[in-house]
């Protein structure tokens, strides 16, 4: 399962949108290092679809789909050089599979820490940049000599050379312009910048009206490499805590509709490359997680092992068709199921029900 780290200066609510994402209880407080492990979380995903497949198949039971959250140790400047919890931290980032920044806009005086989320990113970035720096110079003699001698690393060695030059003048790579091939040669120096990256801007309650002045410089400064979201951890954090009826009613009663949290899981689901194929009946509706680009007996392997084993074929619709025909038995009726074999790649949204025979 791939997973999304949650990375912040001090006192930027990481660790409280980390807790309102995934219900845990991780402490929080207005000082730097509260956090100085990484804990791990799931964030259910809320999704429309399972719920109207649920209420059609009068399901028993609804199961989401979920993604995976790290809350790491918070840096600070000179992180990278080991200064605060350094370590911890670019340890933490090395172990996920891409980053949400969380940037601070919000202003509280008991709460220390600068309010300018513009800053804020460029603090972070500047830090991963310059250990991504340190990664490719401990490497770059070596891999220097292993190419003269070895005339097939030559594009590796081109790539790592362009990749250098991207973050020697601070671009970190997720925004710098490498051709993806060159960056399928970085993968094995597991560079931090090497990841697709979310930015959450932590709004407080009184900034909301103004959300996209101040989210807009950092979607600007991301430059299409990276989502830009405004959310004000606090006032969700406290509605999570809420009966989802009451829950709802407040959101709504503040025009914030389904809240920002639901935004962020599924941005973070999708930044994952995670997609979602649905299962229904009436002992259970539930919504399956696959890799993008999945075949259907790796979907059916996703459900059980055995499914994958034994698969002959997978009876497809769009979840949409088959909320509009009312029910499973009517779409096959209605001649509306596809039959599809091992080479069909599941599309986000496709209800299956898989034949296979051990």
């Amino acid at each position: 399962m791939e997973r999304l780290g949650v990375v912040g200066l001090p006192n930027a609510g990481k660790t409280s949108l980390f807790n309102a994402l995934t219900g845990a209880s991780a402490p929080v407080a207005p000082r730097p290092f509260t956090t100085t492990e990484t804990v791990l979380g799931s964030a259910p995903l809320p999704d429309a679809r399972l719920d109207a497949l649920a209420a059609m198949s009068a399901s028993k039971k609804v199961v989401r789909a979920v993604a995976e959250l790290v809350d790491i140790a918070g840096l600070v400047p000179g992180s990278s050089t080991g200064e605060g919890l350094g370590n911890r931290f670019l340890a933490g980032i090395r172990e996920v599979d891409a980053i949400c920044l969380v940037l601070r806009a919000f202003e509280d005086p008991e709460v220390s820490g600068d309010t300018d989320p513009l800053e804020a990113l460029g603090a972070l970035e500047l830090e991963l940049v310059l250990a991504d720096v340190e990664t490719i110079e401990a490497q770059l003699d070596k891999r220097r000599r292993a190419a003269k001698s070895d005339k097939s690393l030559a594009p590796e060695m081109s790539a790592i050379e362009a990749a250098l030059g991207a973050l020697s003048a601070g671009t970190p790579l997720y925004r710098a312009e490498l051709d993806p091939s060159r960056r399928a040669l970085l993968k094995g120096l597991f560079l931090l910048t090497d990841k697709p990256v979310l930015a959450v801007v932590n709004l407080g309650e009184d900034q909301l009206p103004k959300a996209d002045a101040l989210v807009g410089p950092v979607a600007d400064e991301l430059g299409g490499h990276g989502e830009a979201l405004g959310v004000c951890v606090q006032l969700e954090a406290e509605a999570a805590q809420l009966a989802p009826a009451e829950r709802a009613e407040l959101l709504e009663g503040l025009g914030l509709g389904e809240g920002a949290l639901a935004r962020v899981t599924r941005a973070a689901y999708h930044l994952l490359g995670r997609r979602t194929f649905f299962t229904t009946g009436d002992k259970e509706s539930r919504a399956w997680a696959f890799r993008s680009g999945a075949t259907a007996p790796q979907c059916a392997g996703v459900i059980h092992s055995d499914l994958q084993r034994g698969f002959i074929r997978a009876e497809v619709i769009r979840w949409d068709a088959l909320i509009e025909l009312g029910s499973w038995s009517a779409a096959k009726a209605a001649g509306r199921l596809r039959v599809e074999g091992k080479d069909y790649h599941v599309a986000d949204g496709d209800v299956l029900e898989i034949r296979f025979n051990v």
